[in-house]
C-alpha cells in the first residue's frame, strides 16, 4: 500500500521523526493545527471554484444576451429588407405597366405606317397591272 508515493516503512520513519522533534505533548496541537490548515485550504479551493463558476455563469449570460441582441437585430434587418423588396417589386410592376402602355402607344403609329405602306403597295400594284 502506498500513500503519496511512500510505502508503510517510510511513513513509520516519518512519524517517529515527527514524534521525536515535537514530542508527545505537542503532537495533538500539531495535529489540530494541521487539520485547521487543511480545512482552510479546502474552504479556499471551494470559494475559488464558486467564484469561477459565477464568472462562467455571468459570461454565459452575457453571451446569451449578446446572441439574443444579434438575433433581434437580424430580424429587424430582415424585416427592413422585406419592406424594401416589396417597394422595389411594386415599383417594378408600375414600370412594367408604364412600359407596356408606352409600347402600345408606340406600336400604334408603326401599325398605321405599316397599313399605309400596304395600301400604297396594293394601289401601286393595281396601277401597274
Amino acid at each position: 500500500m502506498k500513500f503519496l508515493g511512500l510505502g508503510i516503512p517510510e511513513l513509520v520513519i516519518i512519524l517517529v521523526v515527527v514524534l521525536i522533534i515535537f514530542g508527545p505533548k505537542n503532537l495533538p496541537k500539531l495535529g489540530n493545527a494541521l487539520g485547521k490548515g487543511i480545512k482552510g485550504l479546502r474552504k479556499g479551493v471551494e470559494s475559488g471554484k464558486e467564484k469561477i463558476d459565477e464568472k462562467f455563469d455571468e459570461s454565459e449570460a452575457e453571451k446569451a444576451e449578446q446572441k439574443a441582441a444579434e438575433e433581434a437585430e437580424k430580424t429587424e434587418v430582415e424585416a427592413e429588407a422585406a419592406e424594401v423588396v416589396e417597394e422595389v417589386e411594386a415599383e417594378a410592376e408600375e414600370l412594367a405597366a408604364d412600359a407596356a402602355d408606352a409600347a402600345g402607344a408606340a406600336a400604334e403609329p408603326v401599325k398605321k405606317t405599316v397599313k399605309v405602306k400596304r395600301v400604297v403597295k396594293a394601289q401601286s400594284d393595281e396601277a401597274a397591272e
